[in-house]
């Protein structure tokens, strides 16, 4: 989501004729986007700002207009203690659904420096950043796409759930779903352009509840729901894929499992986080499912896909805490147990980490780094057999692969499961001298060996 958010802040610098430099010393503005999920992104934050403070201070310029501004958003805008923190150093704190404020900064800060070279700043209209209410305002502004065939295309921002660990409800506000033609329309024109992957972003994707964002008021109450979302992107024409994070396992229905089973667009790749796999625990994180209720949702997600797509692969994957508040190691092995039985395809593991404003944060942080490390270890040993074991059911198959890159002789993709796969050159095959210019198309291959973390394959 900082990604996608990141991309419509270049496309309204890049409307305003700013041009990205890798150089830091060339900059007249630098913007953090940063992400407080975990306190050594924050502790990375401040480094760099300090770094970049030192530099504006060894350059000896007298002139305020002309030194490089500082502005943060992203996950730390919003924060007291942050603010209070870099209150010298930062020029301005914006959350990114308060767009307006960096729209008018950027016109009042700049306008003196642009005239100086003879650039006229000239704002665009963007009506809808002053007359919508849902803070989805930002979302109007075209995006500066840093990958050509594979856009992260937000649907919802915020979330409701305050989960006991998670800083986002107090980040980004409450959920706000954005309006179902404005999504439709972004996805038909990176199709018409070329994008080949469409992933569908939101804290809680499978509450999203868009309207029309000129219903009338009689019409108000007419939601299109996830599921609906996907059969309606699913029927938009040309060939691309569809995947989506994240979503909650409280708000899985049957529908939505159907849909994303039966949709011929939309992956094979199912990402359900469980976070712990003790009730207990789930209790305490405030997460409102149990681990038997989450192993329930998965055996409809597998049954769904063996009936409609019974001779595709599919994956289901997972995020996992270690070391939350008061998780002893019994209720930890209960996390195991549950990786054991759902022979997760991958997990991301996180060992938590404090964030303030949330529940947690009151909680005693009582799990030692080194435990915290050992568990996720332990975890990772359970993961490695399983992922080997799926991967292996891989082998002989032809299946899809997005070509992303190459390095030397081979091309790396990703299946519609999203896995990661290393293509050789086939020395026996004709094809391979047609195999030139691959990057960015979906092609077929045929698996030949699988590793714990990836495949290998050559095209078909």
């Amino acid at each position: 989501m900082n990604h996608s958010d990141s991309e419509r802040i270049a496309g309204f610098l890049s409307s305003q004729k700013f041009k990205e430099t890798e150089n830091i010393n060339e900059a007249d503005l630098v913007i953090f986007n940063t992400c407080g999920v975990r306190q050594m992104a924050e502790d990375r934050i401040y480094g760099q700002i300090h770094n970049l403070r030192i530099r504006n201070q060894k350059s000896g310029i007298k002139n305020q207009e002309s030194r490089i501004k500082i502005i943060l958003t992203g996950c730390l805008a919003n924060r007291p203690d942050v603010q209070k923190r870099l209150k010298n150093k930062v020029d301005l704190f914006f959350p990114i659904n308060e767009f307006e404020k960096f729209e008018k900064f950027v016109i009042e800060k700049f306008e003196n420096l642009l005239k100086i070279v003879n650039c006229k700043l000239k704002i665009p209209a963007y009506p809808e950043l002053t007359t919508r209410k849902n803070n989805t305002s930002y979302f109007s502004i075209t995006p500066k796409y840093s990958d050509k065939f594979q856009a992260g295309v937000p649907i919802m921002t915020g979330c409701n759930n305050f989960c006991a660990y998670c800083v986002v409800p107090n980040a980004r506000g409450r959920e706000v779903s954005r309006p179902t033609e404005d999504i439709i329309s972004e996805i038909k024109e990176l199709v018409k352009n070329g994008t080949r992957h469409i992933i569908l972003l939101g804290q809680n994707v499978n509450s999203y509840r868009g309207s029309d964002k000129n219903s009338s008021a009689e019409e108000e109450d007419k939601h299109t729901n996830f599921p609906q979302l996907l059969k309606k992107i699913n029927a938009i024409p040309g060939k691309f894929w569809i995947s989506f994070v994240s979503n909650h396992p409280k708000d899985v229905t049957d529908e939505m499992i159907e849909v994303v089973a039966k949709c011929k667009k939309v992956c094979e790749n199912f990402h359900l986080p469980i976070q712990a796999g003790n009730d207990a625990v789930l209790r305490n994180m405030n997460r409102k499912y149990t681990a038997k209720e989450y192993l329930k949702i998965m055996r409809k997600i597998k049954s769904a896909f063996k009936k409609h797509k019974p001779a595709v692969p599919f994956s289901i994957t997972s995020d996992i805490i270690v070391g939350f508040p008061g998780e002893t190691k019994k209720q930890f092995e209960d996390s195991a147990e549950v990786m054991r039985k759902a022979k997760f395809d991958m997990v991301f593991f996180g060992k938590f980490s404090p964030r303030p404003e949330t529940a947690a944060w009151k909680m005693k942080d009582n799990v030692s780094k080194m435990e915290k490390e050992r568990r996720a270890n332990y975890l990772n040993e359970i993961l490695k057999k399983t992922c080997f074991e799926n991967n292996k059911k891989y082998v002989g198959k032809t299946l899809e692969v997005l070509i992303e890159n190459k390095k030397d002789e081979n091309y790396f993709g990703k299946t519609r499961t999203m896995k990661n796969v290393k293509i050789v050159p086939n020395f026996h095959s004709d094809k391979t001298s047609e195999s030139k210019n691959l990057i960015g198309k979906i092609i077929k291959v045929k698996i030949t060996k699988a590793n714990i973390w990836n495949l290998e394959a050559i095209i078909k």
